[in-house]
């Protein structure tokens, strides 16, 4: 399917880009008029998204996130966040409710569950050393643009 309009981003791994990358996807998609709850649903995953990334991928270090969003015809919306960080051995494992991997408990394990409950769709796809991909799909109802 022909994307109707895309955009990237690109930001360090430093935990006030979380907040920025989910404001920026949020305008990208405002323009199809989403209700405020689609919205919230968005953002919240690109959230989960984006701090995988900061919290796990790259836990010892600063690395790249590579934000990439879709607007496809009928309202479809493709939201694509990478990175090039440890990578996940075990990916069923990892998209398991309440599996982490700190140590410390100060994650509860549940971000491929909340961005898996909020989005249509998601593909998660990795390799140890070399990084992460998730891929999210929403369709957005309304579909103002």
């Amino acid at each position: 399917m022909k994307a109707i309009n895309e955009m990237k981003l690109t930001v360090p791994s430093r935990s006030a880009n979380e907040g920025f990358a989910r404001a920026a996807v949020a305008a990208f998609i405002a323009p199809l008029d989403p209700t405020i709850g689609e919205l919230a649903d968005i953002k919240t995953a690109v959230s989960e998204a984006v701090t995988n990334c900061i919290v796990h991928a790259y836990r010892d270090g600063i690395g790249v996130i590579y934000i990439q969003a879709k607007i496809l015809e009928q309202g479809r919306v493709v939201i694509r966040v990478r990175d090039t960080g440890c990578g996940i051995e075990d990916v069923k494992k990892a998209m398991e409710p309440l599996f982490t991997t700190c140590e410390n408990g100060e994650r509860a394990g549940l971000g491929f569950a909340v961005m898996e409950s909020f989005m249509d769709k998601l593909r998660v796809s990795s390799r140890p050393g070399r990084g992460t991909t998730v891929t999210m799909e929403k369709t957005i109802l309304s579909k103002g643009a």
